[in-house]
């Protein structure tokens, strides 16, 4: 079969690449759809992120959806024909963090298409993949495989949301709105948040925010003073979620949180300084988020219930041989929000 394959920084090819038949307990998949995620444009341009590089040709690709081809002996789960969307994670179920119900820190994750470890877990931008048969969920008739793809993103933000607590009535304050931040608009509305504000650099992800039902989307490059209508006292934001990983973003958003206000950082920018003496006197309450666990099946079933509606999102869907001009498409942030690749 072919794979979408990083060899090493804007080295990236169709290669040819083992088709291995599914083991006892596994299945194998006929990938339909495949988003390219941040952490693929990493890889793509600068051959990986913070102390994570490639060493050795990997195929790209953890946001993945497509059809049961085959079954190893043992699974009942699905048979062929199943459509699925297949979670990327398998924790290793015996660690200390697996048996204390937190998975996603699992200390011998396999992530697909992660250069975390040596050997590198490869990735979904295949024609097909075997996994363990847990690894892949059924999706409701009405859903797409493209929508059923943008299942792990989602799983992200709904971990997120469970960090941030309850946010029924809300006021919640989005900054960045690249595919996370946007999925977190969706997220923030299904948790019945009064108020959704969303900040960016660039007007194109902020008309898509609109579409998503943000209640204002600005643009705090062409006015750095946007935000003065919410610094009213000490700041009414009751949440954050922080999804450009920009220090600036982060130090301009404390100003407007409540005291006792919630902040989730979702985005990676490398470290940053922070205003210690503003978080301890307005008691905010910082919170990190990492990947998901119990929120990947949640995030299937909220789609196919017709609860959270991603379409929005997909911007623009391409062969998997035009892999490069996929790449370079779904870097450009004036022309596109999700790229998709179809196999």
């Amino acid at each position: 079969m072919r794979a979408v394959v990083i060899h090493a920084p804007k080295d990236l090819r169709i290669d040819s690449y083992p088709d291995a038949a599914p083991a006892p307990g596994e299945v194998r998949v006929k990938i339909a759809n495949g988003g390219i995620c941040g952490s693929d444009l990493h890889y793509y341009h600068h051959g990986g992120f913070g102390v994570v590089r490639i060493q050795q040709p990997m195929a790209l690709g953890h946001e993945i959806a497509g059809v049961v081809a085959d079954v190893g002996d043992g699974v009942t789960s699905v048979r062929p024909g199943t459509r699925v969307a297949v979670n990327p994670s398998r924790p290793c179920g015996q660690c200390l963090h697996c048996q204390e119900g937190m998975r996603n820190q699992c200390l011998d994750m396999r992530f697909l298409g992660s250069a975390m470890r040596f050997p590198h877990v490869q990735g979904g931008f295949r024609e097909f993949i075997t996994v363990d048969a847990t690894q892949a969920v059924p999706i409701a008739d009405k859903l797409s495989l493209a929508e059923a793809a943008v299942a792990e993103p989602l799983a992200v933000c709904l971990h997120a949301g469970k960090q941030a607590g309850p946010l029924l009535g809300k006021r919640v304050l989005i900054t960045g709105c690249g595919p996370i931040g946007a999925l977190m608009i969706l997220v923030s509305r299904f948790g019945g948040a009064s108020e959704i504000v969303v900040t960016d650099v660039a007007e194109a992800p902020l008309a898509v925010a609109r579409k998503l039902g943000a209640t204002h989307a600005i643009n705090v490059a062409a006015n750095a003073a946007a935000l003065d209508p919410w610094r009213t006292g000490k700041g009414v934001f009751d949440t954050l979620f922080e999804a450009s990983g920009n220090q600036v973003a982060l130090r301009t958003a404390l100003d407007v949180l409540r005291p006792g206000a919630t902040l989730v950082q979702l985005g990676l920018g490398g470290d940053m300084t922070l205003p210690i003496n503003t978080i301890v006197a307005k008691e905010l309450q910082l919170r990190g988020t990492f990947r998901f666990d119990p929120e990947f099946e949640l995030a299937v079933r909220l789609m196919g219930e017709g609860l959270i509606d991603v379409k929005p999102l997909i911007t623009a869907t391409m062969p998997f041989e035009n892999a490069v001009a996929a790449f370079e498409l779904a870097s450009d942030r004036s022309q596109s929000m999700k790229v998709q690749l179809t196999f």
